[in-house]
């Protein structure tokens, strides 16, 4: 699981929101508790590592309410929501939102500690392939304007010939061009150049 990743458990009940962060320790996950969705939206870092666990009804900010205010300022971060008998339909609501999963009280320890590590193991993914997007942006921006257009080009399939004729210059010189860029995105072959090209969205932009 990620470095630092923490729980974020919110819940107005007292004895629930203790249990919970008792349990995660018990597990060896880190957690934190909030008494309300408010007090843990003003206390959350820009960079937070983790997931939410939150009930869905709560006084002041629902947690529906949490999830639509999450899709702003933590799109990434995954959420667990909590619901009572015959919440199904705020569970269902909350789905639509964007929550990973929703767990019925009273619930199973061990489901939820599985749910918890899912959640945990899909924000570790995310991490991993926007840490990686954000290096080939990088070296994307190390490209000169001809290096670009020649990877433009082959990101896209098109045979040395073909760039060559569109950048009205000779095979020899995109092959030139073509090792450049190689070097510098660090890529070891054709396809970790698309697989890069793809982790930027450079291939929706060239289309």
């Amino acid at each position: 699981m990620t470095a630092n990743a923490t729980v974020h458990v919110i819940d107005d009940d007292d004895a629930l929101r203790d249990s919970l962060g008792f349990l995660l320790a018990s597990a060896g996950i880190e957690a934190q508790t909030y008494d309300s969705a408010t007090s843990f939206l003003a206390a959350l870092p820009r960079d937070a590592h983790g997931c939410v666990i939150t009930d869905v009804r709560m006084p002041g900010m629902s947690g529906i309410e949490l999830l639509r205010e999450l899709k702003s300022v933590a799109p990434a971060m995954p959420v667990i929501v909590i619901t009572g008998h015959g919440d199904v339909p705020l569970a269902v609501e909350a789905m639509k939102l964007g929550a990973l999963d929703f767990i019925e009280k009273p619930f199973d320890d061990e489901a939820l500690l599985a749910s918890v590590r899912n959640a945990l193991g899909r924000h570790e993914q995310d991490a991993k392939r926007e840490a990686e997007r954000a290096n080939v942006i990088e070296r994307l921006e190390g490209l000169s304007a001809r290096e670009r257009q020649v990877l433009d080009g082959l990101v896209l399939g098109h045979a040395n010939k073909v760039i060559a004729f569109d950048l009205g210059i000779s095979p020899r010189t995109v092959e030139i061009y073509r090792a450049n860029v190689m070097t510098k995105m660090e890529a070891s072959s054709l396809s970790d150049l698309v697989r890069m090209a793809l982790a930027a969205g450079l291939l929706e932009s060239t289309r």
